[in-house]
């Protein structure tokens, strides 16, 4: 012990770069290859000593960073690691390739270790010879849990949901429910409320825990549970169960099957992940992107995105077409080729805005049948408003730049007269596809670009030839 009067030495501050996580939670470069030059040298134990330490997300966030040809001797340095946590938490396609190279004891392992829904979003990605070999070698409560979420949809309740849950009968006591989470084995660990059922076992209420916890023991669990809940259908789209988390503000929910029996239950940290991962979806969508993944195999990527690149190049063709209209009015005036492409590309630019708009208010439900009617009529002011204003300022400048009122006239016109079409365009259409059940992330974008592209160029070149503009 020091005496009392003795001075403390100063610890310098720990120097920020010698951090393994950055500000932001991800893991620095050096550390990176610090781990990666460890398992290169055959420095197994070193590699270890670095890893261990990290929350089973970075673990998978180190898996992904490492390349492709790293990546089986980086997993297979850290085997003892790299457990059924961390391939949870991995990338789906990095996950794909390292569990496809385990032999099926092992994924059969791993998935029983896990949650339903995570042991299915690993399962699921597999071929089905393979899947049969993993179900095999699973226990048999386990491989009935999968193969029952296997049946249900993709993108479902069905797939999303865990099926341990806390259920019991309504007039139990709040000391039989105590005595019950204590003595049971086999009960889940991850829950913050208990279902009431009926003795068809349909729900018929909640109780929350801290309700549980704070009542005497011999109060019935009917006197304190809450009759109102959210029921989540079992053949429901994730994305509609995410909004109902998000409406409602639920930390859990219960699912239900088709006959009204409580089946599983849906937690907020599933919820997390569908929130992200539908709002990426959608604006890779609007891309033409595929799924965006900087770890998605290259064949599939370059598929998809040549896919919309040759869509795309179809309707440019198209929008040529009409450039082509007015042939003899563009040699008459060359000026209008230099000054027709403002029109179409504001064009484009306003319609993109309002169809960015659209499709978040469908997916979020903002937009529905109630009040499409006022989103047209919102469109509509904002687009006119917008129109003008770049019509005066586009048409005020080439009649100066050029000396040509009449030019500048025609410019503003079209500006206006694209800009009112884009408005329109870019809320009709991802509506309409919304009403025929046709995901309006997907082809919204190519009807809005073709329209706008084709409607700048029909108003500027006609009104042109319609005035006899030349130069």
């Amino acid at each position: 012990m020091l005496p009392e009067d003795a001075a403390i030495p100063a610890v310098p501050p720990p120097d920020p770069d010698d951090a393994i996580m950055d500000e932001e939670d991800r893991l620095r470069p050096w550390f990176v290859a610090e781990v990666l030059d460890a398992v290169h040298a055959g420095d197994v134990a070193t590699a270890k000593a670095l890893v261990e330490p990290l929350h089973p997300a970075d673990v998978a966030d180190l898996i992904e960073l490492a390349r492709a040809d790293e990546r089986e001797g980086l997993v297979a340095a850290l085997a003892e690691l790299v457990d059924a946590d961390v391939i949870a938490e991995m990338n789906e396609h990095v996950r794909e390739v390292l569990v496809g190279e385990m032999a099926p004891e092992r994924v059969a392992e791993i998935a029983g270790e896990l949650e339903t829904d995570d042991a299915v979003a690993i399962i699921e990605d597999l071929e089905e010879d393979e899947q049969r070999a993993v179900l095999r070698a699973m226990e048999p409560d386990d491989r009935a849990a999968i193969e029952e979420a296997l049946a249900y949809g993709e993108e479902t309740a069905g797939r999303l949901m865990q099926r341990d849950l806390i259920a019991v009968p309504e007039h139990w006591t709040v000391g039989q429910v105590i005595d019950y989470l204590r003595s049971a084995k086999e009960l889940t660990n991850n829950f913050w409320e208990v279902f009431v059922v009926s003795p068809s076992h349909h729900p018929v209420g909640t109780c929350k825990l801290s309700a549980v916890l704070r009542s005497p023991r011999k109060t019935l669990v009917s006197d304190i549970m809450a009759e109102e809940q959210t029921l989540i259908p079992v053949d429901m789209d994730q994305e509609d169960v995410a909004l109902r988390f998000q409406k409602y503000a639920l930390v859990s929910a219960a699912v239900i099957d088709k006959s009204g029996r409580l089946v599983g239950m849906i937690t907020v940290d599933d919820i997390v992940h569908i929130i992200q991962e539908e709002a990426g979806e959608d604006v890779l969508l609007l891309a033409g992107a595929g799924d965006g993944d900087i770890n998605e195999p290259l064949p599939p990527t370059i598929r998809r995105r040549l896919t919309w690149l040759v869509i795309n190049l179809a309707t440019a063709i198209l929008a040529s077409s009409v450039v082509g209209l007015f042939q003899s009015e563009i040699a008459a005036f060359a000026l209008l080729a230099v000054l027709m492409p403002i029109v179409s590309g504001m064009g484009g630019n306003a319609g993109t805005q309002t169809l960015a708009v659209a499709v978040r208010a469908l997916a979020t439900n903002q937009l529905t049948s109630s009040n499409t009617l006022r989103m047209f009529a919102r469109e509509f002011k904002i687009a006119l408003a917008n129109g003008f204003s770049l019509g005066l300022l586009i048409g005020g400048g080439v009649a100066l730049a050029f000396h040509n009122p009449t030019l500048g006239a025609v410019m503003g016109t079209a500006m206006v007269i694209n800009n009112l079409v884009a408005g329109m365009v870019g809320i009709v259409v991802p509506v309409t596809l919304d009403r025929f059940r046709i995901d309006p992330a997907v082809s919204s974008a190519v009807f809005v670009t073709t329209a706008t592209d084709t409607m700048g160029f029909l108003s500027f070149l006609g009104l042109a030839a319609a005035i006899g503009l030349h130069g």
